[in-house]
């Protein structure tokens, strides 16, 4: 995998009640902009929703990408965030 690869990855974190169409939704914007889902981790826990997404964005747009997620997040009343993989794993160092 090349630096550039990895430089353009992000941590996507959906959080929120559990209902139908949250992982067709965000895969379907993601898809829309090229985004590619490396790996996805999902659950349930007594009703809530939560889901972790490693995604390449490619030659996508970051800053266009997260508004399409703030305004998903939105009509399907979850939290949606997306933070760079750097970012990410800066932040959460041990």
């Amino acid at each position: 995998m090349s630096e550039e690869t990895k430089n353009n990855r992000a941590i996507i974190s959906v959080l929120g009640a559990d209902r139908s169409g949250i992982v067709a939704a965000v895969a379907t914007l993601l898809a829309e902009n090229n985004v590619n889902i490396l790996d996805i981790s999902q659950t349930i826990l007594q009703g809530m929703f939560t889901m972790t997404m490693l995604a390449d964005l490619g030659e996508a747009d970051f800053s266009l990408i997260h508004d399409g997620l703030d305004k998903l997040s939105g009509s399907l009343g979850v939290q949606v965030t997306i933070q760079r993989e750097d970012v990410f794993k800066f932040m959460y160092r041990l």
